[in-house]
């Protein structure tokens, strides 16, 4: 087998990659979660209860092009990563960065892009502690790696294996941006779509505040909802059904999608995330998402059920289930 683009979609073909190559070499207690980011109990000495809880995650963006409408590869690779913490109930703290700079790249652009990282990660409270510079032959790209390391305050315990049947899924607004952005950029197509990339600290803070038991949250990037839930029900051993006419979805990138024969439901997302609470929660947890900024068009899209799998209620009224994303998706977008 050779390594194909499918492998970068974050679907079927980048989960059976993982689990034959790197899940075969690398398998552990911690990195066999499969979670956004990886907790750790670390020894925090005498007088701090005897462990800190952090959690450590990584990420590569190699998005084309590099600049876009609502952001750039800069602004891109820190919300990327401190989503990831903020998924796991962390307060994101520190980033390290590491640049390979192919051949021509311009100084000029990459000024710009370091100023845009250097703003949001002001933005999202983290410190951006260490780095490195490589330069390799090329045609002027340029690749960003981000590891990020956030405390996990006491009592906060979110996991995709927390899904309890009765919980209700909330999605925290119109899904398919950041996909159909760069898409229209890179077929040079003039419209007014812009990314979603944004940190999520303003919805992960309201949740908490308001007191809401959160049991799972993920932010939907690669793959989509389909595949995200798709890994909660299997790490959750549940099923999910979701209602396709609850689905946001903005008018214009039902349009692009729908002329381009795409399905929002795989779709990728650069500021969007799902959380999972209890039903009686709810209306709270909504009224918490939709009080923030990058949580306005929150919605209810579905339940966690007795039995296994993912499911969506089409707007005909009948039922289906839904697999992860197979094949390639749109490749590089983040």
């Amino acid at each position: 087998m050779k390594i194909t683009m499918a492998h970068g979609s974050g679907g079927k073909s980048s989960a059976q990659l993982m689990k034959d190559i790197f899940g075969k070499h690398f398998s552990n207690e911690v990195l066999n979660k499969m979670e956004d980011a990886a907790v750790l109990n670390l020894p925090a000495g005498e007088g701090n209860g005897g462990f800190a809880r952090i959690a450590c995650s990584t990420d590569s963006f190699v998005v084309t092009p590099l600049i876009f409408k609502g952001g750039d590869i800069g602004k891109l690779c820190v919300c990327g990563t401190v989503n990831d913490l903020l998924m796991m109930g962390a307060v994101p703290k520190y980033l390290t960065c590491g640049f390979i700079m192919e051949e021509g790249l311009d100084t000029e652009l990459l000024d710009q892009i370091v100023g845009s990282m250097a703003a949001q990660a002001k933005e999202a409270g983290v410190i951006i502690c260490a780095g490195d510079t490589k330069v390799v032959e090329g045609n002027g790209g340029l690749y960003i790696n981000t590891t990020g390391i956030g405390l996990i305050p006491e009592g906060r315990d979110v996991s995709s294996a927390n899904c309890r049947e009765g919980d209700v899924i909330i999605c925290s607004g119109n899904l398919g941006d950041h996909h159909a952005c760069i898409l229209s950029h890179r077929m040079e197509i003039e419209n007014d779509i812009k990314s979603d990339c944004a940190a999520l600290n303003d919805i992960v803070d309201g949740l908490f505040a308001a007191g809401i038991n959160v049991r799972t949250m993920r932010d939907v990037t690669r793959g989509g909802l389909g595949t995200v839930i798709n890994e909660i029900a299997e790490s959750s051993s549940c099923k999910i059904e979701l209602d396709e006419e609850a689905i946001p979805v903005s008018p214009q990138v039902k349009g692009f999608s729908d002329i381009l024969g795409l399905d929002p439901l795989y779709m990728g997302n650069e500021g969007k995330m799902i959380a999972v609470v209890p039903a009686e929660q709810a209306e709270a947890a909504l009224a918490a998402m939709r009080a923030t900024e990058h949580g306005k068009d929150a919605a209810l899209i579905g339940r966690v059920l007795d039995g296994e799998g993912a499911f969506i209620k089409t707007h005909l009224g009948a039922t289906r289930r839904f697999d992860v994303l197979y094949g390639e998706g749109l490749p590089r977008i983040c």
